[in-house]
């Protein structure tokens, strides 16, 4: 199990699995937010606690970003609608984990930016970036 929590402690949350990737996305809001995510589905293995508020980049947005409304660090984002399943995608941040934590997980970069594709791994794990 990883947890993470904000700066004030506020939020927290926790995924209770093999976290087995992050992804470091270069579109216009995570390079803004600085942001590695874990993903699961809801109801799943991340679980959520504290009061947030959601920033959606336009009304039909399919992401809300939920941050904490005190110090407003990204703990998660999630989506608005669910999927042809009635399932909700979620991704935690991996940011507000302790290093140690996460350090060794991989990453899976993703150009959000233009091409909207996975690039290859290049052998780097969060530890990588942290460093």
């Amino acid at each position: 199990m990883i947890e993470g929590a904000c700066l004030c402690g506020s939020v927290r949350w926790r995924f209770a699995g093999e976290v087995e990737s992050a992804t470091i996305c270069n579109c216009t809001a995570c390079r803004r937010y600085g942001a590695l995510w874990a993903y699961d589905w809801e109801p799943g293995l991340i679980r959520v606690e504290g009061e947030t508020r959601a920033y959606q980049r336009r009304p039909n947005s399919p992401l809300g970003f939920h941050f904490c409304p005190s110090c407003g660090c990204i703990a998660f984002w999630r989506g608005t609608r669910p999927d042809e399943d009635g399932r909700i995608r979620i991704a935690v941040n991996l940011r507000l984990a302790e290093p140690e934590a996460v350090g060794q997980i991989v990453l899976d970069i993703f150009d959000g930016l233009d091409t909207f594709e996975d690039l290859p791994r290049d052998g780097r794990c969060i530890s990588h970036v942290w460093a």
